[in-house]
């Protein structure tokens, strides 16, 4: 976030109390966030690599050679436009260019067809990392006017219900996904239509590529709020090359400020790669399951809810962590256990639990008479699914507490300046190391396990790290 936007709305005062402004600058996160777990993570991409593309492995391997194109285009622009957003001053104007783009773009996915008959797989791909680049800005520029939509005494009620709606609208686009698309047909349940609403037509996979259609509506919906009803920063009168000129100084000037303090430094090197690492599973996991554990659209649609609903205990988790043995072993406990997580994904097959268990489906009978997950394999798979949920959302959480106890109050805004540029600085080092090790090996699995590494590298060095204990704070 901006490090002047704190200064630049004193109208705000203190106040407590969220009113429509921060209100709907809530709501479009709600909007903005089924789109990646609608396409990114769940559905639409898994759909890519298992239908389109046809083989998981090669799936796996152009996925993230894409994502880690992207990644490198985010780590080239995305730090600028954070650090110079003060100094354009209005941000709606530019907002809205980005949600009009995003919005025909993600639409436009419902054309890529299993025949070959509508989009190619490069042509969607494309334009699935297109949404991808212009998502990230559109974060950039949201972020940047939390504290004038709901003020200083209201920003962390606005954030906290940004969260809950960006994953209330998912999992309501989920479950409203299940029930009129892909359960009917597959159920003889009395609440569930007896086949696809719309026409929908199964065979050529219109139910996985219409979320396309619903994380498109859901932006534009969620977008109608910010634009009526949240305050704009006022003009400044710099034009845009000066000011993505003086944002630069400004990255320049941040970086030189942490350099003088050694463990926040090391913190946010660190972070670099754990982060990295989590946001990688996330992103892999759905294209995964696909491949590994032979899901469809059906079990993608289940396993998408229920972990998005356990990923809100996560928030919880850290805050208990945080209180309990301090930020940095918060830290450490969250990565351990997600590196487990992740260990436990790479034993698992519907013929294989966690490495060395051999399970034959047709000597055992279903766990249960549902359309889905009716083996054991299945159930651990999302077992462990619940457990990395948990664990890398509390990461996010404890992230952010350790660097306060690390960095002194006064020049707050210029290390979180930092820690935003981390976030995105290594953006495309996972998608790198998964499309490598995908290549080399040949499997899903070794590309996967790449992950490990970055995780193992962010996990040794907080062990460099002084500070950041239960109760600590920062002492200069």
């Amino acid at each position: 976030m901006p490090v002047t936007e704190v200064t630049a709305a004193p109208d705000r005062g203190l106040n407590t109390k969220l009113d429509r402004g921060g209100l709907s600058w809530a709501i479009f996160e709600g909007g903005r966030d089924p789109y990646v777990i609608l396409i990114t993570i769940y559905i639409f991409i898994p759909y890519v690599a298992g239908t389109m593309i046809g083989d998981p492995v090669q799936g796996q391997e152009v996925i993230s050679r894409w994502n880690q194109w992207v990644g490198w285009a985010v780590m080239a622009t995305a730090p600028f436009l954070g650090a110079s957003i003060d100094k354009l001053g209005r941000r709606k104007g530019l907002l809205a260019l980005i949600v009009g783009l995003m919005i025909p773009i993600i639409a436009s996915l419902w054309w890529a067809k299993p025949d070959g008959t509508g989009l190619s797989v490069a042509t969607t791909m494309l334009m699935a990392m297109t949404a991808t680049l212009l998502f990230a800005y559109s974060e950039i520029l949201h972020n940047s006017l939390l504290i004038r939509a709901a003020g200083l005494g209201a920003a962390h009620k606005a954030s906290g219900l940004a969260l809950s709606l960006g994953n209330l609208f998912s999992v309501l686009a989920l479950a409203f996904t299940a029930w009129a698309f892909a359960l009917p047909g597959s159920v003889d349940w009395a609440w569930v239509p007896d086949k696809p609403l719309f026409g929908l037509d199964a065979a050529a996979h219109e139910p996985e590529r219409v979320v396309a259609l619903m994380a498109a509506g859901l932006l534009a919906l969620g977008s109608i709020p910010i634009f009526l009803f949240t305050p704009d920063a006022p003009p400044t009168g710099i034009r845009p090359l000066k000011a993505l000129s003086q944002g630069a100084a400004d990255l320049w000037r941040m970086l030189r400020t942490i350099s003088q303090f050694r463990d926040a430094a090391v913190y946010i090197g660190s972070r670099m790669f754990f982060v990295d690492g989590m946001n990688g599973v996330l992103v892999y996991a759905g294209v995964y399951a696909v491949g590994v554990m032979k899901w469809g659209a059906l079990e993608m649609l289940g396993y998408g809810i229920l972990l998005s609903m356990f990923a809100v205990l996560g928030g919880f988790v850290g805050r208990w962590l945080d209180a309990g043995v301090g930020p940095k072993n918060a830290l450490r406990i969250e990565i351990v256990m997600s590196m487990i997580g992740l260990a436990a994904m790479l034993g698992m097959r519907p013929d294989l639990i966690l490495f060395f268990w051999a399970y034959d489906p047709a000597a055992h009978a279903p766990l249960w008479n549902g359309p889905v997950f009716t083996h054991l394999p299945d159930w651990i798979f999302v077992i462990v699914g619940f457990s990395n949920a948990i664990f890398i959302t509390a990461q996010y959480a404890s992230s952010r507490t350790l660097l306060t106890r690390l960095t002194p109050p006064d020049q707050t805004g210029a290390f979180f300046g930092v820690y935003a540029l981390s976030g995105v600085a290594t953006a495309w080092l996972a998608p790198t190391l998964v499309n490598q090790g995908t290549v080399i090996t040949g499997t899903q699995q070794g590309g996967f396990a790449m992950l490990l590494v970055l995780l193992a590298l962010g996990l040794i060095g907080l062990g460099f790290v002084k500070g950041g204990g239960r109760g600590h704070h920062f002492l200069k």
